[in-house]
């Protein structure tokens, strides 16, 4: 395909969501760029990694700007970096705050405003974040504020964005997870966090992807948050 082979940018792709995500855009013949502070070359040419934490602008900057030296163009971005800590409001440490704004929001903010210039050349484009719906459904069982803070102004700025852009041919949405299998839950955490949900079990990585997947084929959908859940959002 060439030049008119579809470009994905996504974040946190070393492991987990963002490392599953990589794998479904390649199955769909999309070029990748994949991002995160620890990952590596592979040997597949279609996907150009590009290492450095994603809240500072400087990697921001390189992973555009690289997308577009090597493969001419961006057509996805799934902002997937996150971090959640969480703890009783008043245990939150100064270095707690720094980093969930940091990679949360200016992870978010940094790159998703180099995509969007890119986007507006081609008239084209499509913005996933990966967020939550703790800022629309508190649990005092799981105290988790800056998550809250954090992923609930993404679902905020995802709506503002769609509506921004919608005439200029970008679509934006979120995939609001519950608590799924990766690596930032301790596995003695799952039995606790699967009683969080409704139906009575955590998320898997593949129904993230499946989430995200649907939202990139869904060509009249924007502003859209998805929340893939188990129920949480429903009420408990």
């Amino acid at each position: 395909m060439g030049a008119e082979q579809k470009v994905a940018i996504i974040t946190g792709a070393s492991q987990g969501i963002g490392e599953a995500l990589v794998r479904a855009y390649r199955d769909r013949d999309f070029r990748v760029v994949a991002n995160s502070r620890s990952i590596r070359p592979t040997s597949d040419p279609e996907i150009l990694a590009v290492a450095g934490d994603i809240g500072d602008l400087n990697t921001a900057g390189r992973i555009v700007s690289q997308a577009i030296e090597r493969f001419g163009r961006v057509d996805t971005l799934v902002n997937n970096a996150g971090i959640f800590i969480g703890k009783p409001f008043t245990e939150y440490s100064v270095k707690d705050y720094a980093s969930m704004l940091s990679i949360n929001l200016n992870g978010f903010f940094h790159i998703t405003q180099r995509a969007v210039a890119e986007m507006l050349k081609r008239g084209s484009g499509h913005i996933v974040q990966i967020t939550s719906s703790l800022d629309e459904n508190a649990n005092s069982r799981a105290p988790s504020v800056l998550a809250a803070l954090t992923k609930g102004g993404l679902n905020a700025a995802t709506k503002s964005l769609a509506v921004e852009y919608a005439s200029r041919g970008i679509r934006v949405n979120a995939v609001a997870p519950g608590a799924t299998k990766t690596a930032m839950h301790a596995p003695e955490m799952y039995e606790f966090l699967a009683g969080l949900h409704p139906i009575g079990r955590m998320g898997e990585v593949s129904e993230i992807v499946d989430a995200v997947l649907y939202l990139e084929g869904a060509a009249f959908t924007t502003g859209e948050i998805l929340h893939v859940d188990g129920g949480q959002s429903a009420g408990n």
